[in-house]
């Protein structure tokens, strides 16, 4: 597989999901979190970031998202949609449950319709439906599809 890195639309995409928070908040999932979905890390303390510092945290975010995907779907061959849809998508539920995940198991048997359908079983949060989550869900299959010219499109 070539060495595939976010697109500037997949980048404009997770920061539209994630959205920008200059000061620290919890997340749905509890998470002390800040810029754009930075989980906030031992010894990390922010009053408040400015957009280049989340931009800078962002970027920082998803060079370790894409290393652990690079050796995570090595010998797998993904459009750019499809790597898009999945560092938002492993940007959000973390490096450890996307290791664990069916989908995960779906791409490695070739199986990218089935890998598709998987986004949408992670919508919760804490054990609930949280419909932000449904609809990033849904746009990050809808990304994962999009390539027309790509033969695991389904």
């Amino acid at each position: 597989m070539a060495k595939l890195r976010i697109s500037n639309e997949g980048l404009a995409f997770l920061r539209q999901w994630e959205g920008f928070r200059p000061t620290p908040y919890q997340c749905a999932a509890g998470q002390w979190t800040v810029g754009y979905g930075h989980v906030l890390r031992s010894g990390e303390n922010y009053d408040t970031v400015s957009l280049s510092e989340a931009e800078a945290l962002l970027r920082k975010d998803v060079a370790e998202v894409e290393a652990a995907l690079s050796e995570a779907l090595k010998g797998i061959e993904l459009s750019q949609g499809q790597w898009d849809a999945l560092v938002s998508f492993t940007f959000n539920v973390g490096i450890g449950n996307f290791k664990k995940s069916t989908l995960l198991k779906k791409l490695k048997q070739g199986d990218f319709k089935a890998a598709a359908d998987e986004f949408l079983r992670w919508t919760k949060a804490k054990g609930k439906t949280v419909r932000g989550l449904v609809r990033r869900r849904k746009a990050e299959r809808k990304l994962f599809l999009s390539d027309k010219d790509d033969q695991h499109n389904g």
